[in-house]
C-alpha cells in the first residue's frame, strides 16, 4: 500500500507540472520569447539557420535535477 501512495503522489506531482508549463505555454502563445544564454550557438547563414542552446540545456538540467530531488527526498519519508 505504501507503494501505491508513493506512485499517487508523483503523479499528483506530475500532473500539477504540465498543468502549470500548460498555463505558461498559453500565456506566451502570442509573444517571442528569447531565452538566449551567453553559451548559446546561433549560427546564420544566407537561406539557414542553425541555433544550439547549450548554456539553456544545461541550466534546465540543474534546476530539474535540483526540483527531482527534493522531490525524492519527500517521497523517501
Amino acid at each position: 500500500m505504501r507503494y501505491m501512495r508513493n506512485i499517487a503522489i508523483t503523479t499528483i506531482l506530475a500532473g500539477a507540472i504540465l498543468v502549470i508549463l500548460g498555463l505558461l505555454m498559453l500565456a506566451a502563445a502570442g509573444r517571442e520569447l528569447s531565452w538566449r544564454l551567453p553559451g548559446d550557438i546561433h549560427l546564420r547563414g544566407r537561406n539557414w539557420s542553425f541555433y544550439f542552446p547549450i548554456a539553456t540545456c544545461v541550466v534546465i538540467s540543474l534546476l530539474l535535477t535540483a526540483l527531482l530531488n527534493i522531490i525524492g527526498r519527500f517521497l523517501r519519508r
